[in-house]
């Protein structure tokens, strides 16, 4: 199928390589021209290791023309940082067909922020919007034209907005990765599955010391303690009842399955966490006050939460705590400056009206 993914990362390196050695068409698009032309004069190839060895893909295109990108394919995949959706959303917004499938692993929601600038622009075409809990890919870039993928994920719980296209998107999303997709209903529960939010914040805030104090750190190594992992879960704990307060059910994907040695299968399934730290690529240098972990995953992501979860009547204390805790290391309001219903536009919408939204999408 005709792919195009969107995104110069980590997780975009992954997805273009792996849909190549699948043998899918990929477009591979990047802000960054010059870029852009240093990957075309290497040859448009991206080197994918992983436990079978390094493998050797071909790109269709590696452009930083997103129209060029988009155009034809069926799906688009955009696995970029929240932070960086409004601005890639309004990019793509004027470029959106009939049928085509945005599915962004994972959003934080940013499903809505795609669907609303292709409201905003004036495109009325039935472009469907996906998101999932995790990146299918644990991943490290390894050179500028190389990566490693160390899992890929096992299972993917999948919301899509408007939810009455479902059945469309879905086959689409699950031709690219196939017997991995499960369906978890509309957008807003698969935002609820994200785990980002979840595991980084307690192993950023905690192991602050051990990250500021050495050059490179592990956290789910090191910084995997017993204690933290009890916060984990209690955080966990509060998304779980976030998602409960909607009426959602199972499964929730619950984070502890993710260590876990027996049991439901998260994710990645089996033993992923061990991989992920055997592999060493994880020891890194972490600013605080700008890696994704804070920027993206308990700035937004916690803010998030906490603002469904007041609609839903839900209390998250240890979700607050994290936000108080992570705006006084970078001297931000991260409630004021993240992301909430308010400030996606939905603080008008009661419970009914904004489920009636993501089942029926916007009107006119």
């Amino acid at each position: 199928m005709k792919i195009a993914v969107l995104g110069g990362g980590n997780g975009s390196f992954a997805a273009a390589g792996d849909f190549a050695l699948q043998g899918h068409e990929v477009r591979l698009w990047r802000r960054d021209a010059a870029q852009v032309t240093q990957h075309r004069t290497a040859g448009s190839r991206i080197v994918v290791k992983d436990a079978n060895g390094r493998h050797d893909t071909q790109l269709a295109l590696v452009t930083s023309d997103i129209a060029e990108a988009v155009n034809g394919a069926e799906l688009i995949l955009c696995p970029a940082p929240a932070f960086a959706q409004h601005d890639i959303a309004a990019r793509l917004a004027p470029h959106l067909g009939d049928g085509q499938v945005v599915f962004l692993p994972p959003a934080t929601f940013g499903s809505m922020i795609f669907a609303r600038a292709a409201q905003d622009a004036g495109n009325r075409s039935t472009t469907s919007f996906a998101e999932t809990g995790t990146l299918p890919w644990l991943t490290r870039k390894h050179g500028p034209f190389e990566v490693a993928i160390t899992i890929r994920a096992k299972r993917l719980p999948v919301g899509v907005f408007p939810l009455k296209a479902a059945d469309h998107a879905l086959d689409v999303i699950g031709r690219a990765f196939p017997g991995v997709i499960e369906p978890c209903g509309d957008a807003l529960s698969a935002a609820l599955m994200n785990a980002g939010p979840i595991i980084h914040p307690p192993l950023i805030v905690m192991n602050a010391g051990p990250i500021e104090h050495f050059e490179s750190w592990d956290i789910h190594k090191e910084g995997t303690q017993a204690s933290i992992r009890r916060v984990t879960d209690a955080l966990d704990a509060e998304r779980i009842a976030v998602r409960k307060g909607y009426g959602y059910g199972g499964p929730h994907f619950p984070l502890a399955h993710h260590y876990a040695t027996e049991g439901e299968q998260w994710m990645y399934g089996r033993g992923s966490h061990d991989r992920l730290t055997d592999s060493g690529d994880w020891r890194e240098r972490i600013v605080l006050t700008q890696h994704r972990y804070m920027r993206e995953d308990l700035r937004l992501g916690l803010s998030f939460l906490v603002s469904v979860a007041e609609l839903a009547g839900v209390a998250t204390p240890l979700a607050k705590a994290f936000l108080a805790i992570g705006g006084a290391i970078c001297g931000e309001d991260f409630m004021r400056g993240g992301r909430t219903l308010a400030s996606l536009g939905l603080a008008t919408l009661d419970r009914d009206r904004l489920q009636t939204l993501l089942r029926e999408g916007f009107s006119g």
